[in-house]
């Protein structure tokens, strides 16, 4: 309850979006061998993006934030790493003196997301792999020698990868609602 109470007096006024960021199923073995280092590299590329897109000036031309929680099942109880996001709608003007407020739809669209998104994560998930940071045993065992990592990063270029935006929130407070079911795993 205190939990709901801290969030609810840091929500703004404005409509809030929901934004969820998934991987490919290829990517499974390296994150069940890899948990600490591939969930890291997801939160990472999906606050840029969603941080980058933001500050360009034809989407919103703002600096946003926004508030994460990682899922790793999916509704069929399948492993299935996501991460959702609530993003308000509007943020910082680049001199940080007035609020910006994005239009009533979501101001990135969702392709230009996926696209970056999915740049992003493969970039990093190359960086790790260059500085041995992954683990690849188990089922990730394939992917240790280079030439069938770069196979698997270069077929995961040519994949679309799925990120969508749901309608906003009817208000503020239903972020919070939303979130609540999920502060054993976050607070």
């Amino acid at each position: 309850e205190q939990w709901i109470l801290d969030r609810n007096s840091e929500l703004l006024p404005v409509p809030y979006f929901h934004t969820v960021f998934t991987v490919p199923h290829e990517l499974n073995p390296l994150f069940l061998a890899n948990p600490k280092s591939m969930y890291a590299i997801l939160f990472k590329a999906a606050s840029e993006t969603l941080s980058k897109l933001a500050l360009d000036p034809k989407f919103l031309g703002a600096q946003i934030g926004v508030t994460m929680v990682l899922h790793t099942w999916g509704q069929n109880l399948s492993f299935h790493p996501h991460v959702h996001c609530i993003v308000p709608g509007g943020g910082l003007s680049p001199s940080g003196c007035s609020f910006v407020r994005s239009k009533k739809k979501f101001f990135i669209p969702v392709r230009m997301l996926s696209k970056m998104f999915r740049g992003k994560f493969l970039a990093l998930l190359k960086i790790a792999f260059k500085q041995d940071k992954l683990s690849l045993t188990g089922a990730a065992l394939p992917y240790a020698e280079e030439s069938s990592f770069m196979a698997l990063m270069d077929s995961l270029y040519e994949k679309d990868w799925v990120v969508y935006c749901k309608k906003p929130f009817k208000t503020p407070h239903h972020v919070v609602k939303y979130l609540s079911r999920y502060t054993h795993k976050i607070a």
